[in-house]
């Protein structure tokens, strides 16, 4: 570990909500992710990037100038306002930004007032190609003209949330597999997240949902929504495999406390109805929702639950307009709308 860290520089990253300069996806191409189904996907796709544009700059990574041409195409046809569209030639390997994405840290005092953190990516752990994928940090920095700073072990975005004040949440079943950092211990581990993230409180959750294949990103079940209160997902069917996990995650939020000395709020968000594509169950989740400046967009099922998780985060966020957009498609790739972003913050 370098011995000048991010955090020692008072360098943060900062919440979600907080306001963006951009925010960056990578354009879904690879047929692998949805098999017989890709074409599917995009109109939710395009929405979601209309829905973000409204209220600021979408940097979307593509392949090559011909998929730039294709892009730009699909989009204008789509009627998405493109002078708040930018487009790069970034080649990758798949569309989880927030995972491959590169992690921006924030300083307003700083001699560099944005970096970016440079984790190494494998695919959850060596499931499928990532060499192009884990550049794309690389290539934004310079892009952006940012200093970068590698620290040298397996991170993904997904895995993490955070309050913006210190604190962090994130799960077990994820950051300790063996498939990430064998060599790293939980204190280890610890340790690099404080000191690259610029927290002070880690929080760990136990097991993931069913049918997600990153072995329990926590943005499948459990965010901050403000920084004292998180949603945490719960399945109300006790013969659910996802039951007794989710249950086990709520008591352990309920007994938290915050670095102020507050107990953490915790507000139930229901788990939609389990949805099964090609036999296969995949990863339906409220909690994949993004919170871009112009709104929060919510992955929805066609769900008897759905208007009832968007009444819940419609309270939750009460400045923000929360929008329902159907991920019944998406999720065949095993991710929704969070999976798919990475904000770039905007310096304050």
């Amino acid at each position: 570990m370098d011995t000048i860290t991010p955090k020692k520089m008072d360098y943060r990253f900062p919440a979600e909500w907080e306001k963006h300069a951009a925010t960056w996806l990578s354009y879904p191409h690879n047929e692998n992710s949805w098999p017989g189904r890709i074409q599917n996907i995009y109109p939710a796709f395009h929405q979601f990037i209309k829905e973000i544009s409204k209220g600021e700059i979408v940097n979307i990574n593509v392949n090559d100038a011909l998929m730039l041409k294709h892009v730009e195409d699909q989009l204008t046809a789509y009627g998405i306002d493109m002078n708040n569209i930018r487009l790069f030639v970034h080649p990758t390997n798949d569309a989880w930004c927030r995972d491959h994405g590169p992690a921006f840290l924030v300083n307003p005092y700083g001699l560099d007032k944005k970096i970016i953190i440079n984790w190494e990516y494998n695919a959850w752990g060596n499931k499928y190609p990532f060499d192009l994928d884990n550049k794309i940090p690389q290539l934004i920095a310079e892009k952006l003209q940012l200093p970068i700073v590698s620290p040298g072990i397996v991170m993904e975005g997904g895995s993490v949330d955070f309050n913006g004040k210190g604190s962090l949440i994130t799960t077990k079943a994820c950051l300790l597999n063996e498939n990430r950092n064998p060599d790293l211990n939980q204190s280890q581990i610890e340790t690099y997240l404080r000191e690259y993230y610029g927290v002070e409180q880690i929080i760990w959750l136990n097991e993931g949902i069913d049918g997600d294949d990153t072995n329990g990103h926590v943005d499948d079940i459990c965010r901050f929504v403000n920084e004292d209160t998180v949603v945490t997902v719960m399945e109300s069917n006790k013969n659910d495999l996802n039951y007794a996990p989710l249950v086990e995650n709520y008591k352990a939020l309920k007994k938290l406390r915050l670095l102020n000395g507050k107990q953490l709020n915790v507000v139930e968000l229901p788990m939609p109805e389990a949805l099964y594509i090609e036999d296969q169950r995949v990863p339906c989740s409220y909690a994949n929702f993004y919170i871009a400046n112009s709104g929060v967009i919510v992955p929805i099922f066609g769900s008897k639950t759905d208007d009832i998780a968007l009444g819940i985060l419609s309270e939750c966020f009460p400045d923000r307009k929360v929008i329902g957009i159907d991920s019944s498609e998406i999720i065949w790739g095993l991710g929704s709308f969070h999976c798919l972003s990475q904000q770039e913050p905007e310096i304050l």
